[in-house]
């Protein structure tokens, strides 16, 4: 099979000839239609990450078919169209796996990151970790929602009821949320990277009702901010365009350190919290979700033999909505 491996060190993925895997008892082999380039591709490429194993295969927003099963999977069946995602196994006995609370079980293994991802025509995933997919979706807008989609979703879930949020970094996640959230009768202000009069008309017309560049304030304060940006300036940015009582949630697995600032934007019972993977019901309910509020998914496609530009694209913020690859050769 064609993958693209990371080079180790170069920070650049090569294209590579490599077996096809077989799948053990209770995984699935998937034929690889698509997988999605997500920001935490560029942590796992640029060494943001510690410890990603060399000639690992990235990707973990991936849409394709079953062509094998493990010996112990019978809820799936060849030729099924399935999706996998970021959080590829838990060790489902811990304390937080009992809990609900499996995104923060401390032997998780990610896809495209611990586990060799969707950069490539095959890609083995857990059963338990791979989900059915709404049909309205085709296999390119399909694959957004399973990282941006998700992440999104758990994020806006943590806001509670806030009414208006403020979404700093207007990309494949909040593209996606906002109409989640505009459909739930929120308002939506969106904060771009200053200068981007692209990013500011992007974001009008994918469900904000404001736009306008990072460093400014809204117009009306916010009972709840989510950054997508995973910038840790925009933290006390954030902070100061709160409502008492409101939350920031920083919504990506790497954010660059944050700078002091003074208690008083914390202060009036304001938070600042994190969101750490997902969980397999937060993917249930989203896709559910997602059926039944049709988004419109923006894609930017590439050919697999291209990651490396698209990768390069998402880092300098030419990307629209999200990246896509095609794996599978036409």
């Amino acid at each position: 099979m064609r993958a693209m491996q990371l080079c180790k060190g170069a920070r650049r993925l090569r294209l590579a000839a490599l077996p096809v895997p077989a799948p053990g008892p209770t995984q699935v082999l998937v034929r690889v239609r698509v997988c999605g380039v997500c920001r935490t591709d560029l942590h796992v490429v640029d060494g943001d990450l510690p410890n990603v194993p060399d000639g690992v295969i990235p990707g973990h927003e991936i849409v394709g078919t079953v062509a094998a099963l493990g010996a112990r999977v019978e809820h799936l069946a060849v030729g099924e169209r399935v999706g996998v995602p970021w959080l590829g196994s838990t060790c489902g006995g811990c304390h937080f796996c009992l809990t609900g609370r499996e995104n923060l079980c401390g032997r998780a293994e990610f896809t495209g990151y611990t586990l060799n991802g969707g950069y490539a025509e095959y890609a083995l995933a857990q059963a338990r970790f791979t989900f059915r997919l709404p049909e309205r979706y085709d296999d390119a807008t399909a694959a957004p929602l399973l990282c941006a989609g998700l992440i999104g979703f758990r994020s806006l879930q943590m806001v509670g009821a806030a009414r208006r949020i403020g979404i700093y970094g207007f990309g494949a996640a909040a593209h996606l949320i906002a109409q989640i959230a505009t459909a739930q009768a929120r308002d939506v202000y969106a904060f771009v990277r200053p200068g981007d009069e692209r990013g500011i008309a992007f974001a009008l017309a994918h469900g904000a009702c404001w736009a306008g560049p990072s460093d400014a304030l809204p117009p009306r304060s916010l009972d709840a901010a989510i950054l997508f940006a995973p910038v840790g300036a925009l933290v006390p940015q954030a902070l100061a365009a709160l409502e008492r009582g409101g939350c920031v949630v920083c919504a990506g697995i790497h954010m660059s350190d944050l700078p002091s600032f003074p208690y008083r934007l914390m202060w009036g019972e304001r938070q600042l919290r994190s969101v750490a993977n997902l969980t397999r019901d937060d993917g249930l309910a989203f896709l559910a979700l997602a059926e039944r509020v049709p988004l419109r998914v923006a894609t930017q496609r590439y050919a697999l033999e291209d990651a490396n530009e698209a990768l390069d694209d998402l880092r300098s913020g030419a990307v629209a909505g999200a990246a896509v690859l095609n794996v599978q050769q036409t």
